[in-house]
């Protein structure tokens, strides 16, 4: 039966991800805490300061470290644009709705496509300018907060979490999981280093993204359980 809750090895219905939601609130604090002190100006100090760590000595314009470092890191930062993670999304979503599992579809489908609206108001919203050394590559929206740390959070933890749930040996759940917030540290990251970002962009990119990813989960285990079928 397709996307059947799965019960409880006692029989009873799974209890409430209470972890889970302390959490969201706390990421979800976390990203109005910087969101409040980037509106006020506060940190400037240290968005320059880690932006300069960054830069080049010689030629500020520039990020440290010899050219075939600086493409793997733009190959990195590509693994989190709208192009590539619409992709994974459309794979992602086509795969459950062929396997019959076309409530967890619509969740993918959904957590991403709600993902993209929230960071893309929330640009709108802030409106804060991009680093001066954004005029080295073609950008299109606002600073803050930035995209590609939102939904990369968005859609590499949520695929963590899926694979997590239907495998049943702990090193792998922590595996996937892992593997899931190490893409979306590595592509927040690569933003700071490329001078498209500032730091508070991705940190608030993503708590934003990471809330939103268990936002979605907490919801769907509430409402439907987990089907931990791997196939």
């Amino acid at each position: 039966m397709p996307d059947a809750p799965r019960p409880s090895p006692t029989g009873r219905p799974r209890r409430i991800p209470y972890v889970l939601a302390g959490l969201t609130a706390l990421l979800l604090w976390g990203f109005a805490s910087v969101a409040d002190e980037v509106i006020e100006g506060e940190t400037t100090v240290f968005d320059d300061a880690v932006t300069a760590f960054f830069r080049d000595r010689a030629d500020p314009s520039q990020p440290w470290g010899p050219d075939w470092f600086q493409e793997a890191v733009r190959d990195v930062t590509g693994l989190g644009s709208f192009t590539v993670l619409g992709f994974i999304l459309i794979v992602t979503v086509l795969y459950f709705a062929m396997s019959g599992r076309s409530r967890t579809a619509i969740f993918v489908g959904f957590s991403v496509v709600g993902g993209t609206i929230l960071s893309t108001a929330l640009k709108e919203l802030f409106d804060r300018p991009r680093p001066d050394m954004a005029e080295a590559a073609r950008v299109f929206t606002a600073s803050f907060p930035s995209g590609h740390a939102t939904m990369s959070a968005v859609v590499f933890l949520t695929l963590g979490l899926l694979l997590a749930e239907a495998s049943h040996r702990h090193r792998l759940r922590a595996f996937f999981i892992g593997l899931g917030i190490f893409m979306t540290v590595a592509i927040g990251l690569s933003r700071v280093y490329l001078g498209v970002h500032y730091p508070t962009d991705v940190i608030a990119g993503w708590a934003l993204g990471a809330a939103w990813s268990l936002v979605c989960w907490v919801g769907y285990s509430l409402m439907f359980g987990h089907d931990r079928r791997p196939g």
